[in-house]
């Protein structure tokens, strides 16, 4: 039975939206194919999609030094249906952060800190200007969730 790999992101921009594409192509990858990607944006995704999958990918952007709040929407609809089933979910996040992002990051681990998930890696927080190198980043990231999934490592 194949894994399953969730990726809830915000994505209101056309930049963003080109993240949101990088990491279901990465975790789309040919040379991985025992996982199947879920692509939801967070006020169409809920706790039977947290259910269902073996692992999360988040996305968002800094709102006011925060997270949107269609992901805070997402944590609020969705954290007590499956607190206790969830606990140990992988996960990992990217911060598309027009400033520093630290309040966005720092949001969200409590929330991931509160639900017992684990991080994958550090979240990737992409700072400042656009550069076509946060594309890459995500895309790469994205192929390390599903990578790790298959292989068993998360």
């Amino acid at each position: 039975m194949p894994k399953r790999l969730l990726i809830v992101a915000h994505a209101p921009s056309p930049n963003t939206a080109r993240l949101l594409e990088a990491a279901e192509r990465g975790a789309c990858h040919p040379d991985i194919e025992d996982v199947e990607i879920t692509v939801k944006a967070p006020l169409e995704a809920g706790p039977e999609d947290v259910l269902a999958c073996d692992a999360i990918l988040l996305g968002t952007t800094e709102n006011l030094g925060y997270m949107s709040g269609a992901l805070k929407d997402f944590f609020d609809r969705s954290y007590y249906p499956v607190l206790e089933e969830k606990q140990g979910l992988p996960c990992a996040l990217y911060v598309r952060a027009g400033h520093d992002g630290t309040g966005t990051r720092r949001a969200v681990e409590g929330i991931i800190t509160g639900l017992r998930w684990k991080w994958v890696q550090e979240p990737l927080t992409l700072r400042g200007e656009w550069q076509e190198d946060f594309v890459g980043q995500v895309e790469e990231l994205g192929m390390a969730m599903a990578a790790g999934l298959e292989g068993g490592m998360l």
